[in-house]
């Protein structure tokens, strides 16, 4: 079976410079209106860091973006951003990162971001957010990925998603199966608890 990550007609291997198993994380390049997103979200990437996990994520260094990956550099753990070339009109790059790739698209993004990472969790975000947790979970649903995926439902973020979702099965759209692959977690410990026997990919695309 040909993955959707496998989009090596386009890109080029890499040697990773990471020893850790890196956790995806989806979030805003804002931070949001209150105070509990960034607090949350530093507090779960200084936990990831301590338990043994780093970092992939957008590359940028605004938002809730920034912070995360600050946070796991500040706990000695490893980070990797990638960062399509247009994007550098609109987010920052990160320069302190154990890994700083600059790519052509959105698609070559995404598919790096999947092959690196061995678990994906959306902090709350916006549009870019809802689309990227959807779309692994899309690609969960075709059997192109057994890792796990997270809602972290910080202050009741996610609420009206998880109804919607819910209310797809209950219409017939979403084979109840699949809704249960991506997990709802309210805490930190859900996470760490959903990660722990989590390893490193073995080889990846960029």
């Amino acid at each position: 079976m040909n993955s959707v990550f496998n989009m090596s007609n386009q890109l080029q291997e890499v040697s990773p410079k990471t020893t850790t198993p890196l956790v995806a994380l989806y979030c805003g390049s804002r931070s949001g209106n209150n105070p509990i997103y960034l607090e949350k979200a530093v507090a779960l990437a200084k936990n990831m860091a301590d338990h043994g996990f780093g970092l992939v994520y957008g590359g940028a260094s605004i938002g809730l973006m920034g912070q995360v990956a600050d946070a796991v550099i500040q706990q000695g753990g490893e980070a990797v951003g990638v960062i399509p070339e247009f994007m550098l009109d609109y987010e920052i790059a990160h320069n302190t990162l154990t890994e700083l790739h600059v790519v052509r698209t959105m698609h070559e993004r995404k598919a790096m971001m999947a092959e690196r990472a061995s678990a994906f969790i959306a902090l709350p975000g916006g549009l870019g957010t809802f689309e990227e947790i959807l779309e692994i979970a899309t690609w969960g649903q075709l059997n192109q990925h057994q890792k796990p995926m997270m809602l972290y439902n910080v202050n009741g973020f996610y609420d009206s998603l998880i109804a919607q979702l819910d209310h797809a099965v209950q219409e017939g759209f979403l084979p109840p199966q699949h809704r249960a692959k991506l997990i709802v977690c309210n805490s930190s410990k859900q996470i760490l608890n959903a990660l722990k026997n989590l390893s490193c990919p073995k080889q990846f695309v960029v």
